[in-house]
Order: structure tokens, then C-alpha cells, then sequence
């Protein structure tokens, strides 16, 4: 299933509780997007590719689900509440219908609707949104994300008893000015985020970090990314409803500045592959 809001692949040939989302790589960019930045800056908000890292997987009897939108536009991996009402026109009449309660996320201009411009942080509109212009990216965009994974979600623990759930996204090499970490922090090669363990069972957790560091890859755990809205709004490893995200730095795959990808592309989805293939073989064992 394709359409301008989103791509799921593998869901009729679906053969292990294995689903994955990208729901940041989206390159389809809305006509209404009335942004004051160039293309170019804001394709710097992409975790370009990501998806297309992971498409093996649907080989292996995974479902892939990605975001053909823009995460600036409006991000699925926010609640729908991390939002301000300083950035919507008479914006405090609406208190009641939208209950927004900005994280630091939103602080740094990078929560439910971006209004920053990576990775400098300028103003990405100059004036406010519409409630109307809101009231659509919610219902249009953000929604049926949710819905189609939770969905998949629903299907999968129905079908197996269990789900587990990779969140896959890209960071940049250096923390930006719209970062919680000091602008121009190093990061690994891999951040793997499981919400301090409340979003998936360490065994599972520690399964992937152990692969990734086993290719000599450099991996943290939780540190700088915990995981956000997917990762939490799912999950329950208490009943293996499990949710984990794995970041992966461009710079293994990519050129940051011109966004094309480097020889070492391929390298990295072959690995990428071959930890979906092992977590299959678990899997199928009841390893967890």
C-alpha cells in the first residue's frame, strides 16, 4: 500500500511479529507547506534514505511502514500534544480542542510542527499558523501514521502473542544548534534507545547492541536518544508489545551536505539485513 501520506510493505506476506517505521525519510513535500527556507536547508531535517536501509526486511517476513511526508511538515514521532499556542493564530481561544503540552522538543523548534530550520535554527515561517492549517496536518498526516501502525501493531500481537517493533531513524554526526547536546557533539555510529527499558525487554535491546558492536560499530544506549512518541505509545514489554529505536549516523552512509549517498551504502544495509535476519532466527526460536 503507497499513497502521498504513506508506504507499508510486506503486510500481506507478513511471517514473524517483526514491524519496522521510518517515519522521518518522507521526501513528499505538501503544496500548502508555506515555509520561508530554501529546500536545501530544510532537507536537512531528513533521515534521508532510511527507509531504503531497511527494505530487506520484507524478505525476511517483516512489515515496513515509512512516512512519505515531511517530518518539518508535521512529525509522527510527536504526540500530538507537544505543540505551542504562541505559534496559532489567537491561539489561546483553542485551549480546548487541541490541549497542547510542549516538551523541550517544541523548545528547540522541533516538536509536532517544526517552526525551526535545521541545523542553524532560524524561523521557519514568518508568521503563525491557522487552526485550520493545524486541524489538517493532525487529521491528513500524523493520524493515519498512528493509525496504520497501531494497526499492524494490533494485527501482529492477534496473530503471534507478541510484536516487536524497530523505530528507525538517522542522526547527524555533529549536534546541531537544535539539539539538547552541546552544538557540534560528536555521536557514535549507533544510538540504540529503548526508553531506559520501558519501552522493550533488555534482552532484546542488548541483542542489538551486541550484533551492531560484534561489526565493530560504535553503539550507545540511550544516550543522546531515549526514543520518542513511537516508541512510547505501544508499547508494553510486560505483555512483549515491544518498541526500540535504532539511529544511525549519516556519516556511515551518506553525504550530510549534498545528501548522496556514499559507497559505504550498501555496506551498511547488508548489515542492516543480516541483524534483521538474526532477529528473525531468534524469533523463530521464541528467544524472547
Amino acid at each position: 500500500m503507497t499513497n502521498k501520506i504513506l508506504s507499508v510493505l510486506g503486510e500481506k506476506k507478513q511471517s514473524i511479529p517483526l514491524i519496522l517505521d521510518s517515519p522521518h525519510s518522507g521526501i513528499i513535500y505538501p503544496d500548502d507547506f508555506d515555509h520561508i527556507t530554501t529546500l536545501k536547508k530544510l532537507r536537512q531535517a531528513e533521515d534521508s534514505y532510511v527507509h531504503e536501509l531497511y527494505m530487506d526486511c520484507i524478505k525476511q517476513g517483516a512489515v515496513l511502514i515509512h512516512a512519505n511526508f515531511p517530518r518539518s511538515y508535521i512529525d509522527p514521532n510527536r504526540s500530538e500534544r507537544d505543540f505551542s499556542y504562541e505559534f496559532i493564530e489567537y491561539g489561546e481561544k483553542y485551549f480546548n480542542e487541541f490541549n497542547f503540552k510542549p516538551t523541550i522538543k517544541t523548545k528547540l523548534g522541533i516538536g509536532l510542527i517544526w517552526t525551526k530550520v535545521p541545523p542553524d535554527g532560524e524561523k521557519l515561517y514568518n508568521r503563525k499558523l491557522s487552526p485550520d492549517e493545524v486541524r489538517l496536518r493532525i487529521n491528513k498526516y500524523h493520524r493515519p501514521y498512528h493509525k496504520k501502525l497501531s494497526s499492524i501493531m494490533n494485527s501482529t500481537f492477534l496473530k503471534y502473542g507478541c510484536f516487536y517493533h524497530i523505530n528507525c531513524h538517522s542522526m547527524q554526526n555533529n549536534a546541531s544548534a537544535m539539539s539538547t547536546q552541546t552544538k557540534g557533539t560528536l555521536r557514535p555510529d549507533f544510538v540504540i534507545g529503548d526508553k531506559d527499558g520501558k519501552s522493550c525487554v533488555k534482552s532484546f535491546t542488548n541483542f542489538v547492541v551486541d550484533f551492531l558492536r560484534g561489526l565493530n560499530y560504535s553503539v550507545e544506549i540511550n544516550n543522546p536518544y531515549k526514543g520518542m512518541e513511537l516508541v512510547s505509545a505501544y508499547s508494553n514489554p510486560k505483555i512483549r508489545k515491544n518498541s526500540l529505536q535504532i539511529e544511525v549516523n549519516r556519516k556511515i552512509y551518506m553525504n550530510e551536505f549534498t545528501r548522496v549517498k556514499t559507497d559505504q551504502f550498501q555496506k551498511l544495509k547488508s548489515d542492516l539485513n543480516q541483524l534483521i535476519y538474526m532477529i528473525k532466527n531468534q524469533l523463530e526460536k521464541g528467544f524472547w
